[in-house]
């Protein structure tokens, strides 16, 4: 049985954990090679490991443009294209009511998911094969309206609102999709959210649990593959269920 991503270059950025690295074991599992990207060069490593075979990891910030030029020169220099990119990093301050959301938390945000998202991809076309494909990461509260994400969610807005624009610009070259995740269970998840926040997230899940980082890399591996050759520009929603009822 062939696998579905055989022979291709893939990219994905943020991803020495959670979503993202599920989603690079799963692309190397179906025949691609990927190159990962991360800011701690410790976690970067342990992510290589984990995943032993057909990557390259590049320490750099999806925020800093310098950093991007040094990844795409890498790849260009190892694999001299890309066939799939998923740009998932990603950054946000939760649980920030409009009244006490500082300067710093807004640029933060904004310089890692949009104009972190933008550049990735602009610096990434000239690599782009014709038939490739493009995934972006943005998050259920780019639609909802949660208390206290004010800015994150703005920002996962502006995500969506990208993909509309380069599916236009790139239509019968390159697909862009949105991969818009609900509540997932991640380290970082647990990191900031406790027990009593991970209940009430469940409470607004028809489905009734959280979801897994699994369920998310097999979302992107659609987008990623053939299987998904007629669809573009859509926001696919991997959240159970939560923003749709």
């Amino acid at each position: 049985m062939s696998k579905k991503l055989e022979n291709r270059v893939a990219v994905i950025t943020g991803a020495t954990s959670g979503m993202a690295l599920a989603t690079a074991k799963l692309f190397v599992e179906e025949g691609a090679y990927v190159f990962l990207t991360g800011r701690s060069q410790e976690r970067l490593d342990k992510a290589v490991k984990e995943i032993g075979k057909n990557v390259t990891g590049v320490q750099g910030d999806a925020g800093s443009l310098a950093d991007l030029d040094r990844l795409f020169a890498i790849v260009k220099n190892e694999k001299g294209r890309i066939d799939v990119l998923f740009a998932s990093a990603g950054y946000g301050e939760l649980s920030k009511p409009l009244a006490s959301t500082t300067e710093k938390g807004f640029d933060d945000t904004f310089n890692v998911n949009v104009r972190g998202t933008l550049f990735t991809v602009q610096k990434a076309l000239p690599l782009m094969n014709d038939g490739g494909s493009v995934i972006l990461n943005s998050s259920i509260a780019g639609v909802k309206g949660f208390p206290g994400t004010s800015v994150y969610s703005a920002s996962k807005a502006a995500v969506r609102s990208f993909a509309r624009t380069w599916t236009a610009e790139l239509k019968g070259k390159i697909r862009v999709n949105v991969i818009s995740p609900g509540t997932i269970d991640t380290a970082m998840l647990s990191e900031v959210a406790s027990q009593e926040m991970k209940d009430g997230f469940v409470s607004i899940i028809p489905m009734g649990r959280i979801g897994k980082p699994r369920e998310i890399a097999t979302a992107a591996l659609f987008l990623a593959s053939d299987d998904s050759i007629f669809v573009t520009g859509i926001e696919l929603f991997v959240d159970g269920g939560a923003a749709q009822v």
